[in-house]
């Protein structure tokens, strides 16, 4: 039995869910890629009237090679965030210890502008410049605009590698279902095109809830751009399929 206050488990589980949903956008954006290039691929494939095994091979070499470049460049995209912010810190720091004064200038303009002055103004400006920290702190948000990424890159990229992978395989679950058990289901195609439906639906909805927009919106937007890709691939394979025959 655990010892802590009811409480204090609400607010462990709350952090738990925060943390969760710091890294849901990564786990977004790396289904929908996966998702949707993985089935683009498959629809090609059949389009092209290509071998279930052949679909296999395309499908899965599409889905980690595109999973594998799609964590790396998020992983270099997170690094060099935080790498610039460590830069701008240092030089704003340095301006700090070194030209005070401008720095404090810099802070009474920065909120004459939001509407404080007078007495309440230098009041602000003298509790903002008497610790360096929140100087620093203040000086980056407001002066630059920069906020500290807390989510470390190699979070993000594995967060990213999972849900590609995991999203991106379900267009293949059919064909690998059918060569691993050897019984057929009817039409694969028909059946992993509902399978993705299904996950485009789910990715859809979470991201509206990453970007806070209407809910349906991103469903069909996300069935929309889905679609269109398979739609696509599976003409382009079938006319190609038909020139080179």
């Amino acid at each position: 039995m655990s010892n802590l206050h009811p409480n204090e488990l609400h607010n462990a589980s709350k952090t738990r869910l925060d943390r969760i949903q710091g890294y849901l956008s990564e786990f977004v954006y790396g289904g929908i890629d996966g998702s949707v290039t993985t089935f683009a691929v498959v629809a090609g494939s059949t389009g092209a009237n290509l071998d279930p095994s052949v679909i296999i091979i395309l499908g899965f070499a599409n889905l980690f090679a595109d999973c594998f470049s799609m964590s790396v460049g998020n992983y270099l995209s997170t690094k060099s965030s935080l790498e610039q912010y460590e830069k701008q810190k240092k030089h704003e720091l340095w301006e700090i210890e070194n030209l005070p004064e401008v720095e404090k200038d810099e802070i009474r303009e920065i909120y004459r502008a939001k509407g404080f002055e007078g007495e309440l103004l230098d009041k602000i400006v003298d509790v903002i410049t008497s610790d360096k920290e929140r100087w620093l702190d203040v000086m980056m948000k407001e002066e630059l605009e920069m906020v500290p990424e807390k989510k470390p890159p190699v979070k993000t990229a594995a967060v990213t590698f999972f849900s590609f992978i995991a999203i991106g395989f379900i267009p293949l679950i059919t064909y690998v279902w059918e060569y691993l058990s050897g019984q057929s289901v009817g039409d694969p195609f028909l059946i992993t095109s509902i399978l993705t439906g299904v996950a485009f639906l789910i990715i859809g909805y979470l991201k509206a809830v990453v970007n806070k927009t209407s809910r349906l919106k991103g469903i069909l937007w996300t069935l929309f751009l889905g679609g269109a890709a398979a739609v696509v691939a599976y003409y382009v394979g079938n006319v190609l399929e038909k020139l080179f025959r």
